[in-house]
């Protein structure tokens, strides 16, 4: 019990990279600054790492899905936050409809909606300033009963050619190619498909980081088509949600670790949305998140998630956290148990939240 509730000790971790402070307009209007960060923002991969600024960082974030419908004054003081407690990652989906938030910088065919695109280049440029990686996501559905996201094949080779060449600039963004693709509702995206859409991206930014996102844990033989055949930049697996989780991810990264050493090709497994409070009937507590994480990274995990969303059993989903933020913004939503674990991720450079 002692261990687990130690605060996780991230000593072996580079410090974050200091970034230029570039002056960008606001997200209604105005011309973007033109000049990249790209020395001091670029996102790599090196054998099974993530690096930043050409230095070995481990991605420690957090959910942010319905951030392109957020204030500009919101976004700020939630990244003002992020970046207070030691956080460098954010997930920003880029085709989010949830709660009739107009979040999509792309429609049903993949074409650009030019304000919320303005809007998803902004928000690049702010998180760059603070140091700040945001995986941009897909979904090509939503549930079994919901609506399609993106209409076709075509329509989200479209999207994803929008998402590459619009967002070429900014290199401290990577693409998921589609949200839990292996689920067999209106997200499934067979590998054929992701093939396809990651030789899209090759051909038009050969250094583009991609994945998949993979509902559940994966398979040796799901392993082997993700590394031969969709041949993503890393792995983002969806790890169960009970409350056993956080004491098998320890296993279940080293199970892929000696998986993909026997088929001598290694990429960065990144734990991009674990379990969550409000999902289900356990709600997941400090010394669990604290254990998942620890498990994720001392078995040699490149990244993890705090990862948060809409209540199931309340009124209209409230608090919506991250599902919703056009009222109120990220911070304000969480609750107690949850505030109280984001000051515990990152010891070394947490403050006391607003």
């Amino acid at each position: 019990m002692v261990l687990l509730l130690a605060q996780l000790s991230w000593a072996s971790a580079p410090a974050k990279p200091t970034f230029r402070q570039v002056p960008v307009a606001g997200a209604n209007g105005g011309a973007l600054e033109k000049r990249t960060t790209e020395a001091h923002c670029t996102l790599a991969v090196t054998n099974t790492l993530f690096t930043l600024a050409g230095r070995p960082t481990f991605l420690l974030g957090i959910s942010y899905y319905g951030g392109l419908a957020a204030p500009e004054d919101v976004i700020r003081q939630d990244l003002d936050d992020i970046d207070r407690i030691g956080l460098n990652w954010i997930r920003v989906w880029a085709n989010w409809r949830a709660f009739g938030a107009d979040a999509a910088s792309v429609d049903v065919e993949g074409r650009e909606i030019p304000r919320v695109m303005q809007r998803l280049k902004w928000l690049l440029s702010e998180c760059c300033r603070h140091g700040i990686v945001v995986d941009v996501t897909l979904s090509r559905g939503d549930t079994a009963n919901g609506p399609p996201q993106l209409a076709t094949h075509e329509g989200h080779r479209r999207a994803v050619e929008t998402l590459v060449t619009v967002l070429r600039p900014w290199r401290n963004w990577y693409l998921d190619l589609s949200n839990e693709r292996n689920i067999r509702d209106s997200r499934f995206t067979s590998f054929a498909d992701l093939k396809d859409l990651r030789e899209a991206v090759r051909a038009l930014d050969a250094r583009r980081l991609v994945t998949a996102s993979h509902g559940g844990d994966i398979s040796r033989e799901e392993l082997v088509h993700y590394l031969k055949e969709a041949r993503v930049d890393f792995l983002a697996p969806h790890r169960p949600r009970t409350g056993e989780s956080a004491n098998q991810t320890q296993a279940q990264m080293q199970e892929y670790v000696r998986w993909m050493k026997e088929l001598n090709c290694a990429i960065p497994v990144h734990f991009q949305e674990p379990f969550r409070r409000g999902y289900g009937k356990w709600s997941p507590a400090m010394t669990d998140y604290l254990t998942d994480v620890r498990g994720a990274k001392a078995s040699g995990g490149a990244g993890w998630c705090f990862h948060n969303g809409a209540e199931r059993d309340t009124a209209e989903g409230q608090p919506r956290r991250c599902f919703d933020l056009r009222q109120r913004r990220l911070f304000d939503q969480l609750d107690k148990e949850e505030r109280t674990t984001l000051e515990k991720l990152n010891p070394e450079k947490a403050a006391s939240l607003r």
